[in-house]
This record gives C-alpha cells, structure tokens and sequence, in this order.
C-alpha cells in the first residue's frame, strides 16, 4: 500500500457549547486539514494521485467554505444568535447540524472528499500544532 498526503489550511472560529473548558468561549484556530489517499500501486504516472489535483479538490471543498468563517451549530440557540449577528454584519457563517469538533469536522470532511475520491483513506484535522483528531472508515 502507497499513501499520499496533501495538507490544507484554513482560519475559523466556534464555540463548543455546554463545554466545561474554555472553549465554550468564542475562539478561533488556524486550522490544518491532511488528507490521505492510498492504493496497491501508483499508476503509470508513478502517482497515487497528482497533490495538485488533492489540493485543488480540498481547497474547493473546504477551503472555500470555511476558510474565515464562523462554523456554528444549528442545534444550539446560543451559536445560532451569534450567527445571526456575523451575518448580518456581512460576514462568513457555516451551519453545521453538531458540534464542532475536530473529530466532528474529520468525519464531515471525509464524508464530503469521499464523494470525489474512492481511494481516501483518511481526514486529519489540527486545531493547534499538537492536537488533532483523524477519520478513517477503517
């Protein structure tokens, strides 16, 4: 097996609701993304996959809707006002229907690249240097 990785960064804040830590507070990461694709044998190419090509699809499926947003959760009444007032200021909000979580937002990506790639084998993301949460379907 042949595994390439491909990492992608974006900025965003959230707020763990009900969290007994300090993110329940307002805060944001720079967050890094990797992801990883993997098969028996590279193609003829010599490639798992070109990174250009796993960049452009990450940026494209991420990147561009996170990047300087505020991901809040729909579920909470809280997060959805704060929303409303970042919105109605003009800027970014993504909804999600959970929690955001590192290992919330590892399984939505994976959900989200799977679609476009067969061969993904798993989604990490960091909040900070040293703390990341990894999805994998196996």
């Amino acid at each position: 097996m042949i595994t390439v990785t491909k990492a992608v960064r974006f900025d965003a804040a959230h707020i763990l609701t009900n969290h007994e830590g300090l993110c329940k507070n307002l805060h944001g990461h720079s967050y890094r993304v990797e992801i990883s694709v993997t098969c028996d044998e590279p193609g003829e190419n010599g490639m798992v996959m070109d990174f250009k090509d796993l960049k452009r699809l990450a940026e494209e499926i991420i990147c561009s809707r996170f990047d300087h947003a505020f991901i809040y959760n729909t579920n909470s009444q809280g997060e959805y006002e704060i929303a409303q007032v970042v919105e109605k200021q003009g800027m970014r909000t993504v909804p999600i229907p959970f929690r955001s979580t590192a290992e919330n937002l590892a399984k939505m990506f994976y959900s989200s690249l799977h679609k476009h790639l067969a061969n993904l084998s798993a989604v990490t993301v960091w909040e900070t240097a040293d703390s990341s949460a990894t999805y994998s379907a196996k």
